[in-house]
């Protein structure tokens, strides 16, 4: 393979939330759990020095960054979580026990359904590559170290291998592991991409 400009990615799903198990996260602004001390100070040693640091709006992925060192971190809103809407901050058990519109749809198709006043994970993988696009050309060979959510770091596994969002949602992205993935931009050729690693755990 030629030999371009590479812009590498290390992507970082946020700590856990502090919240009910089966929470349907979302864009609601919940707190991380930073409690894991040993897993964050691990991680924090495999990221690179002179990186540019891209977080979300949401506080998990901002708390997160500075646990892991981040000083001057940027705020990307299209690499926030997909936006359930309706469901945001309710349980799984919820939303099934109370026969809430919609469920019975978005469960037969969750890639392309989108939640009551939400937005389907199809959409979520169209906003977060062009964001991608984006920041390759304002940081073309640079290291990013970007902390965000699950369906963001899914959505850029998918642009990165060509997989459709169907095929994209058993991926495992776990709390504070790390995905690598690297952009190579190839002057006249069309630009290559490169997985490095996906859910690396931090110990």
């Amino acid at each position: 393979m030629t030999s371009g400009i590479t812009t590498r990615w290390w992507w970082v799903r946020h700590a856990p939330i502090a919240a009910p198990p089966g929470t349907i996260a979302g864009q609601a602004d919940l707190p991380a759990d930073l409690s894991d001390t040993a897993a964050l100070a691990t991680l924090a040693r495999r990221l690179p020095a002179d990186a540019i640091w891209i977080a979300t709006p949401l506080a998990r992925t901002q708390a997160t960054a500075r646990a892991l060192g981040a000083s001057d971190l940027q705020l990307e809103p299209d690499f926030s979580e997909q936006r359930f809407g309706a469901w945001q901050g309710r349980t799984h058990a919820d939303i099934w026990a109370e026969d809430q519109p919609g469920a019975e749809a978005f469960w037969a198709d969750p890639a392309h359904a989108a939640p009551p006043e939400g937005e389907s994970f199809a959409a979520l993988c169209q906003r977060v590559a062009a964001a991608v696009l984006r920041h390759n050309r304002a940081a073309a060979g640079r290291d990013i170290v970007a902390v965000a959510h699950a369906g963001p770091i899914r959505a850029v596994i998918g642009q990165t291998l060509g997989i459709t969002p169907t095929q994209l949602l058993p991926l495992a992205v776990d709390c504070l592991h790390l995905t690598r993935v690297d952009h190579m931009a190839m002057g006249d050729q069309p630009d290559a991409w490169r997985l490095v690693g996906a859910n690396i755990p931090p110990r």
